[in-house]
This record gives structure tokens, sequence and C-alpha cells, in this order.
């Protein structure tokens, strides 16, 4: 459960950062108003590029911290700047790095129960990583990463991954 949460949500939430420095480079060297890559979306009732980063973030902060039996980080989502979202992911990463990898672990057979609009949802502590946190964390990843590439910031695939752990080859 460790393994398949907390390294995965922080390597690509590291991504993002990455990709937050780009967009502010490419945002000075074209001379583009940053606001505007950070309200920019990939279609109307979709979320921004800004809130696509929050919300990665939020599933990323309540996963590991429901699983590890602890509080979440209280979040505001009121971050306008690449500079304020570079600080909300290096919060968050530091957040999940410091929850007990055994607490972690041990949320595999915890219910996990989170409100989603007028519903409360309930499900044991594998299946929501592996069926609800990962493929929502995953999604607003993928459609951060999309809006920014759409709109010209040069990214390619290892921006998206982030700085992959040390392989060890045979």
């Amino acid at each position: 459960m460790y393994e398949a949460s907390v390294p995965v949500f922080s390597q690509l939430l590291g991504g993002t950062s990455g990709i937050l420095d780009k967009m502010s480079a490419h945002c000075t060297e074209r001379k583009i108003d940053p606001s505007i890559l950070l309200s920019a979306r990939l279609f109307p009732n979709m979320y921004t590029f800004g809130r696509q980063v929050q919300v990665a973030s939020d599933w990323a902060n309540r996963a590991c911290a429901w699983l590890g039996d602890v509080d979440p980080l209280t979040l505001t989502n009121e971050e306008a700047s690449a500079d304020e979202l570079k600080a909300l992911i290096a919060k968050v990463i530091a957040f999940i790095n410091g929850i007990d990898r055994a607490a972690i672990n041990a949320g595999a057979l915890r219910e996990i129960s989170w409100k989603a609009g007028m519903t409360t949802r309930r499900m044991m502590g594998q299946d929501f990583l592996l069926h609800q946190a990962l493929p929502q964390f995953y999604f607003h990843q993928t459609a951060a990463y999309s809006i920014l590439r759409h709109n010209g910031v040069e990214l390619a695939k290892r921006d998206f991954m982030g700085a992959v752990p040390r392989m060890t080859q045979s």
C-alpha cells in the first residue's frame, strides 16, 4: 500500500512542480501573463490548470492520510500563482512522506469513507487506493499536463513522470 501510494504521488507531484517551472519560463520567454495558463482549460466545463493541480494534490493528501489513519492536511485551494502551487505540492509531498509506512500498509484492510457530492462512499483501503484514489490522481495530473502541452509549453513524458526512482539493471 505504501509503495503504491506515497512514492507514486511524490514522484508525479514532483514532476508537476517541474512543469510549473517550465510554464513560468515559457511565460517569461513569450511575455505571456502566467494567469492565462493557470486559468486555461481543455474544455469550458473542465477544471482550469490550477484547479487540476489542486485536485491532484488533494487526492494524494487525503488518500495517504486516510490510509494511514491520520487527519489530512487542511488545504484552502486558493493558490493563484505558480509559486503558490509549487508550495502546495511541496507541502503535500512533505506531509505524505511523514506518514508512517506501517500505518499506510495497515490501511489496506481499513474502511475508507468520503463525501462525494451529497453521498458518502465507502471502500476498503486497498480498493480505495487502486480503484478510486490513483485513477482520480492520474486523471487530474494528466489533465494538468495536457492543458499546458495544448497551450504550447514544451513538455515531454519525462516532465509528467518527474524524477523516476533509480532502477537496477540486470
